[in-house]
């Protein structure tokens, strides 16, 4: 059996995924085989391992600090919120259906055998899993068959380690407030306290950190600086980077609809310079940049019909005649001609596309979950600089596209061009991740403003990571009490 560290949170948002990867960045680098878990996640960013599985981002960047493959078993229960009051819930990969929140609260005790089923099968490759809770541990309104948090402890015994959040301010009220609502035995279990996302001089917190300890009879085990330097993928619930405004020298846009899914697909351009990624959720948001990407959805025909009644879709349409459009999965489908749902998977009925590209989609049951690799085919207009390289990435998606050709219909290409030089689609997430794609548009992008982007100024985003990993791995060794961690987990007796 492995042995287990939970990584718990005063709240949503506190920190726990990007503790959890340097955890595990810092055990690989000691030697050990380290896994990350997470038995629930509520996300919009998912990935479809090798196996043809879907899982939560958050846990397959963890995966990738540990340095091993992702797996969907790292990763359960999958929520995917299709509105406000419900989510597509996915078991072990695959689709088990729609809930309503209520629905799914008097449902879950019954995925309890899925979760120890997963956690078993990491505990066959892994000598230590670090696992991460989901939201706190002090709702208590959701403690009754609780799966993520401490009755996720409790089921494989794992010691715990809370995490608080000063920058949002009260850590000392977060941290003492979220034990005195455990019970005692969930007290029991956490064995260190941990202040997250600190600025300035830690001697200012020593008074407040001796009483924090004597009020909650619980070590400190340490106060981790605020990590802006840190550039990896964060909760989509909670991410910062829709707020981001400036505007490069080259200037991509990202539309922001409610239910945008799979944004990550666009960190790679964050990393390159002259380069700014922007979320624009208005037509004056949007402005004029020099390329438009339309991401995935969850909710494809909602998300255009807002698109149309905000004028967004007008604003893009104008765009289009003079700088570049590229939708990914929903955007894609949106960008085609029609979208028609007879199962009622989304809206039902038929709703008018776009009509940039000349690709009709019917929504199906049947989620198509494949990694995906080949050469780009011969595109046209701006989109030719992409032709012929090779990609890699994933599909995700419940709809069929055909494009349709001189009355003859066929199965769409991983790149399909509009009926001008400035439109494009495809249903590969991660197209950008590796190889020359996303450098040969930003240089195309360039070339057209005039502005000289040296040749191997952008790094594979494969190795940007690593690297990040382990700045990672480096602040959080130097701030974390590591010889207490490891005590903590020599001291639960697993394994």
């Amino acid at each position: 059996m492995a042995k287990v560290i939970m990584v718990q949170g005063t709240m949503s948002g506190a920190g726990k995924s990007l503790l959890v990867a340097g955890l595990c960045r810092i055990m690989k680098r000691d030697g050990y085989r380290v896994a990350p878990f997470k038995s629930q996640n509520m996300a919009l960013n998912s990935y479809i391992t090798a196996e043809g599985l879907e899982m939560g981002r958050a846990q397959v960047m963890q995966a990738e600090a540990a340095g091993i493959a992702p797996l969907s078993c790292m990763n359960p229960i999958l929520l995917k919120p299709t509105n406000h009051t419900g989510s597509q819930v996915i078991v072990n990969g695959k689709v088990l259906g729609n809930m309503s929140a209520r629905e799914y609260f008097s449902y879950k005790k019954n995925l309890v055998p899925d979760i120890k089923k997963a956690f078993r099968k990491l505990e066959e490759i892994a000598d230590i899993i670090v696992v991460e809770g989901a939201g706190s541990p002090a709702e208590i309104n959701l403690r009754e068959n609780c799966i993520v948090n401490m009755g996720l402890a409790e089921m494989i015994d794992a010691p715990v380690l809370l995490v608080g959040d000063i920058d949002r301010g009260g850590v000392f009220a977060q941290l003492l407030g979220t034990l005195m609502l455990l019970t005692e035995a969930e007290k029991a279990r956490v064995k260190g306290l941990i202040i997250n996302k600190f600025r300035g001089d830690k001697s200012l917190l020593d008074s407040g950190i001796e009483i924090l300890e004597e009020k909650g009879g619980i070590p400190v085990t340490g106060v981790v600086p605020y990590m802006e330097e840190i550039d990896l993928e964060d909760e989509d619930s909670l991410t910062g980077r829709f707020d981001k405004k400036q505007r490069g020298r080259i200037d991509l846009a990202v539309i922001r609809y409610p239910r945008i899914s799979n944004f990550t697909d666009f960190n790679v351009f964050e990393q390159m310079p002259d380069v700014s990624v922007r979320y624009a959720a208005s037509a004056a948001e949007l402005g004029c940049p020099d390329l438009v990407f339309l991401p995935g959805s969850k909710n494809t025909m909602d998300d255009l019909s807002w698109m149309r009644q905000n004028g967004m879709e007008a604003a893009i349409k104008k765009l289009a005649e003079k700088i570049p459009v590229f939708g990914i999965c929903g955007g894609y489908q949106m960008m085609g001609m029609e979208i028609s749902d007879p199962e009622g998977m989304e809206a039902g009925g038929t709703i008018r596309g776009m009509e940039l590209l000349p690709v009709f989609t019917e929504l199906q049951h049947q989620k198509v979950r494949r990694q995906i690799q080949g050469k780009i085919n011969h595109t046209e207009g701006f989109f030719d600089v992409c032709s012929g390289l090779d990609f890699e990435g994933y599909e995700i998606h419940m709809g069929q596209s055909i494009k349709e050709d001189s009355g003859n219909k066929e199965p769409q290409g991983p790149f399909v061009t509009g009926n001008h030089k400035n439109l494009c689609g495809t249903y590969v997430h991660g197209i950008f991740d590796k190889g020359a794609i996303a450098a040969s548009l930003v240089k195309a992008l360039a070339g057209q403003k005039g502005i000289t982007v040296e040749d191997g100024a952008y790094m594979d985003y494969k190795d940007y990571k690593e690297k990040q990993y382990e700045k990672l791995a480096d602040i959080l060794s130097e701030y974390l009490n590591m010889e207490e961690i490891y005590g903590i987990l020599r001291e639960a007796h697993i394994g």
